[in-house]
């Protein structure tokens, strides 16, 4: 397995610190709002990762964290007048609804900064000990000029930093450029108690601290969008390796996905150019979007667009309408070399592709090119591999990319109850109940799905 490692801008060969062991954190979401179809990227990508090496055999040890209090949580909960872990609680609960239709494997651990404050305030303490953090009115903050390999995964210099860094209204630093620790409370915030006073934690050091917790010292990878390489993981690298006596080698490989964009900008919630999740999931099935999201490759851009979302629902629906014509076919006894081979280098080159820095693009494309292969072979009877064909296709659709496609049995029902609703809806319609016949006009619409008059587009 060969990586892009973004500490070292080189493709590296994947070599675990424990045979047949993966340990991997990724950067979770800051659970103020509904996460965007752009926060669904590394969710899924890393979970294609996770699941590559779990075929492999390898046991998995993938930590997600919860940001459940920071700026913005505080800001939300205030302007509603909640608390914020009720606030955080209902978006954490939200979370996990929405990323249960993505058929995202459910052995994650996803720790809450809120449950993690001694261990925070510990490693504060021991940056202070260390002599790479220093108190200042109730703050502590990282001496960034201590750690001399700082910015080396955003491949930036100190000293440029240092000049292109504005001036903030923070006067308690030594230098513009040191990062927070720990905040000292301000009025109508929550607060905890440390020995600097009472305050709530720095953004960067809750991943430091929950990595360390959940896989130790040192890991294997470290995984984020492209959004989180500095200063989030730039930071969280400094502060890691100078605690606890420099033992601390943190992660071993750094992945990070591309942006999503729509109209060629990177799409957030502070652009307000966002499209959420669960408003794409009502008119989407979870598979279509891993799909979508699966045929770019990880560190390229991708440009959101509908289309693109239809064009992934025809290839699923092409792939398992292939899938059923074979399992129909009446089976040959004799065996096909020729389909034997297809089926060996079909998984070979899967397996290549995914092992090329995921390049999932390519594994997607092998699946098109096995399915051509066989078509080729067919005749009028099928031969005795065809049900092996069917089971490769599907395992590596399902289990390694996650795509679980609905049947066609599934498909059908589906028509058979829109057609259900549509009658309702003319029924409706000659009895001048003009309300019920919008409502479901307009329910239908929201699904996709155009009805005229009795007719269903």
């Amino acid at each position: 397995m060969k990586i892009y490692n973004s500490y070292t801008n080189e493709l590296e060969e994947f070599k675990p610190i424990k045979p047949n062991n993966l340990s991997i954190y990724v950067c979770g979401p800051t659970v103020y709002n509904y996460i965007h179809i752009g926060n669904a990227r590394p969710i899924i990508l890393f979970d294609v990762l996770a699941r590559y090496f779990k075929s492999l055999g390898y046991k998995i040890n993938f930590v997600q964290n919860f940001t459940d209090i920071d700026d913005k949580i505080i800001n939300r909960s205030n302007e509603l007048n909640i608390k914020f872990n009720e606030l955080s609680e209902k978006y954490i609960k939200a979370f996990l609804e929405d990323i249960s239709n993505l058929n995202i494997l459910e052995d994650v651990k996803r720790p809450k900064v809120s449950e993690n404050m001694p261990e925070i305030i510990e490693m504060i303490q021991n940056l202070i000990d260390e002599g790479y953090a220093y108190e200042s009115m109730g703050d502590v903050f990282f001496e960034v000029s201590k750690y001399s390999e700082y910015g080396k995964l955003s491949n930036q210099k100190i000293q440029d930093l240092e000049i292109g860094a504005r001036v903030e209204e923070n006067t308690n630093k030594k230098n513009p450029i040191d990062f927070a620790l720990w905040k000292k409370m301000k009025e109508g915030e929550p607060y905890w108690d440390s020995p600097w006073s009472k305050g709530r934690p720095g953004w960067h050091i809750e991943c430091s601290v929950m990595s360390k917790k959940y896989l130790g010292n040192n890991f294997d990878i470290h995984g984020g969008g492209i959004d989180l390489l500095f200063p989030h993981h730039e930071n969280e690298i400094a502060q890691s390796r100078c605690s606890c006596h420099g033992e601390n080698k943190f992660a071993n490989y750094w992945m990070h996905n591309g942006f999503l964009e729509i109209n060629g900008e990177k799409m957030s919630k502070s652009l307000g150019n966002y499209k959420l999740l669960r408003d794409i999931l009502e008119k989407y099935d979870g598979s279509i979007i891993r799909l979508f999201m699966l045929s770019t490759h990880y560190r390229k851009p991708i440009n959101f667009t509908l289309e693109g979302l239809d064009a992934a629902k025809r290839t699923i629906s092409s792939i398992y309408d292939t899938l059923e014509r074979y399992a129909k076919l009446e089976k040959d006894s004799n065996s096909n070399i020729e389909a034997r081979n297809a089926i060996i280098e079909f998984e070979e080159k899967f397996k290549d592709a995914i092992e090329d820095d995921l390049n999932t693009p390519l594994a997607i494309a092998s699946i098109h090119e096995f399915i051509k292969k066989i078509n080729k072979l067919i005749t009028i009877d099928s031969f005795k591999e065809i049900d092996y064909v069917v089971e490769k296709i599907k395992y590596y659709l399902e289990e390694v990319l996650g795509v679980k496609m609905k049947t066609n049995e599934n498909n059908k029902l589906e028509e058979k109850l829109i057609e259900l609703l549509n009658n309702i809806r003319e029924e409706a319609r000659k009895n001048r109940n003009f309300e019920l016949s919008d409502l479901i006009r307009d329910e239908l619409a929201k699904l996709g799905i155009k009805s005229i008059d009795g007719k269903v587009k």
